[in-house]
């Protein structure tokens, strides 16, 4: 017997009141057995439900985490070959243009002193 029927039961001398008891008690049960309450236990598989998740999502988090590393890595290694290559074409030109400079003040020089010489030989020859 439920406890609608008992409440009734105990209050049938003031039938309105019993009637009102008794609705309201089975509304009261009928929201109970609708409702699933969560126990103990339900909290606690649930919670170890939500624990490996969390560890599989860190899982996979670090694993994602150290292949980004990775890759920028490589990337930064990668540009730091090309940089040196480029550092290194860029010495070499540099080489060249001193080579040339040199080479080009080698002749002005030479120009210079064959003007010089041309100059005094001249001098000489204009006192005598």
């Amino acid at each position: 017997m439920g406890y609608a029927v008992r409440v009734y039961e105990a209050f049938k001398d003031d039938e309105v009141k019993a009637k009102v008891l008794a609705e309201f008690i089975e509304k009261v049960e009928e929201a109970i057995n609708n409702n699933q309450v969560a126990t103990r236990q339900d909290l606690g598989l649930q919670e170890l439900k939500l624990t490996k998740e969390i560890k599989d999502v860190e899982l996979r988090l670090t694993k994602e985490i150290e292949q980004v590393r990775a890759d920028l890595t490589k990337e930064i290694e990668q540009v730091r070959a090309e940089l040196r290559l480029e550092i290194e074409k860029v010495r070499v030109e540099m080489h060249q243009i001193k080579v040339s400079i040199l080479k080009w003040l080698i002749g002005l020089l030479f120009a210079q002193t064959i003007t010089i010489i041309g100059v005094i030989v001249g001098l000489f020859q204009a006192l005598r």
